[in-house]
């Protein structure tokens, strides 16, 4: 919950299906484009405000960093036109594009990026703003070359600038971030409309190449159906990603639209609140993971076209291992192992996002448990207000299920305050240790890590969330893998 959607979290208010096109009636403006998302940000701050709901509408659209990850997931330059790593790996030189201005007019310059380095250490208040602690200073050498310089080598570091911590301020421009969101980027918010949707246009100062489209639309559709019916009749042009994947075979057979499908960071997890009896107890979760059929659960929650990894890592990051199999689908066993740890009859509150794949999801969690005599109460709070303020940050829950969307979040882990409540100083030595070592040590002990997150139950992962956008024909350039926080507008065309 980088990705926290959390694939994070990934974060919603409910738009009742008969207004799904109300307001969105753009289509017959070419330079225009309307896009269905399901979770609508709460507000335009993503550094005091957790979720994916943010970034994904603001991150490379609005706000820039100083570099970014591409469609393949690699970090190319964005507002830094190069940079250099010294031989300690301790000191970054950046190198700035020139003439870059934020969108209320303000020039940026190497004394931004130290503002905005230093001001995750100060003023963000978010979980992940522990990633830059790191940082020990930045030094502005000239207006066009900003030092960055870290306390130990990490190997981490860089990849974290491509998300929303990487991204760049003005001093001029944050009085108001929950209202009012000043960036470099491409685009500025030209209007919210809460509940219904947020209106990107051209920023016309951007010092970069011109986007395709000089009006975005983010529409906000809760509702599956409501989302699957305005593409049908044309009040989108695109669906970001399908929430309902019964509807999917409909969109392939219809030759107005294209169907891509490819894999996200994702990872839609079972938290347990490892901080709380039962759930401290390594034998009730590892027990409550034998007792789900994972497989079962992806066919009837996504018609069985997400992946099975059994881990907090994706096949797309060079640690992946296959974890699937370990705990195997196996309720005699849970029954066991419940019964040797003393939990007979045992009553949990399964607290998850309103969201469709959580609430399918949690139907099945709920029954299969109750298979080995555990009573779960499902109980679906709005997302993303008032799951992130009770589960996330008030750790009010046994278990949860959420999307988490975050790239290479399995550092989470590391933290005991984080909502799942796991602390093991080993995990937290592995994390260090991978972080400041080689790339060969960085891979090893990342493994490690995994294996021994799965040992310990410490969550259980269901499944990887598929990426499948459905779209216009006319519509190009969509990225087939969700690798960032950003639906990422820079790269899009038309036919």
């Amino acid at each position: 919950m980088r990705k926290l959607q959390v694939a994070a979290l990934a974060l919603l208010l409910v738009v009742p299906g008969c207004s799904a096109g109300s307001s969105a009636t753009v289509s017959s403006d070419p330079n225009s484009l309307s896009i269905g998302f399901t979770a609508e940000p709460q507000n335009f701050d993503f550094t005091g405000t957790d979720g994916s709901a943010i970034p994904q509408a603001l991150l490379y659209n609005v706000y820039e960093g100083l570099v970014k990850l591409d469609a393949n997931g690699k970090i190319v330059p964005l507002l830094a036109s190069s940079w250099t790593v010294s031989a300690d790996r301790k000191t970054y030189d950046f190198q700035l594009q020139p003439g870059v201005k934020f969108s209320n007019g303000a020039p940026f310059t190497a004394d931004d990026v130290k503002f905005s380095l230093m001001r995750v250490k100060t003023d963000w208040k978010i979980s992940i703003k522990s990633k830059m602690a790191i940082v020990d200073h930045v030094d502005v050498v000239d207006p066009g070359h900003a030092r960055v310089v870290l306390g130990k080598p990490s190997n981490n570091w860089l990849f974290d600038m491509t998300t929303r911590l990487g991204a760049m301020f003005s001093p001029t421009g944050v009085a108001d971030l929950a209202n009012t969101a000043i960036g470099t980027g491409p685009y500025v918010v030209a209007e919210r409309r809460r509940g219904d949707s947020i209106i990107l246009r051209e920023n016309p100062g951007y010092w970069g190449h011109k986007p395709t489209y000089s009006t975005v639309y983010l529409k906000y559709i809760k509702d599956p159906t409501a989302l699957n019916n305005a593409l049908l009749s044309n009040g989108i042009d695109v669906i970001s990603t399908i929430s309902a994947p019964d509807s999917i075979p409909q969109f392939e057979s219809d030759k107005r639209f294209n169907v891509i499908q490819g894999t996200t960071n994702s990872e839609v997890t079972l938290a347990f609140n490892d901080a709380k009896a039962p759930l401290n107890d390594v034998r009730v979760r590892q027990a409550l993971t034998y007792a789900i059929d994972r497989k079962a659960l992806l066919d009837t929650a996504w018609a069985g076209r997400g992946t099975l990894i059994g881990s907090m890592v994706p096949p797309t990051d060079p640690w992946y291992q296959d974890l699937s199999a370990v705990y195997p689908f196996d309720p005699a066993r849970a029954k066991s192992m419940l019964a040797e740890a003393g939990q007979v009859n045992l009553s949990l509150r399964l607290r998850i996002p309103n969201l469709p794949y959580a609430v399918s999801a949690a139907q099945v969690v709920a029954s299969e448990l109750a298979d080995i005599g555990v009573k779960v109460s499902i109980e679906p709070l709005d997302f993303p207000a008032v799951w992130l303020k009770q589960v996330f940050t008030g750790h009010d829950f046994d278990l949860s299920i959420v999307q988490h969307v975050e790239a290479r979040d399995i550092t989470t882990f590391g933290d005991p305050t984080y909502y799942w409540g796991y602390h093991n100083p080993q995990v937290k030595a592995l994390l260090a240790q991978a972080d400041s070592g080689s790339a060969d040590e960085q891979v090893t002990a990342m493994r490690e890590v995994a294996k021994t997150l799965n040992t310990d139950a410490a969550a259980d992962w269901l499944f990887l969330f598929p990426n499948v956008i459905v779209a216009k024909t006319k519509v190009t350039g969509l990225a087939k893998n969700q690798v960032s926080e950003s639906f990422d507008l820079t790269g899009l065309g038309r036919s």
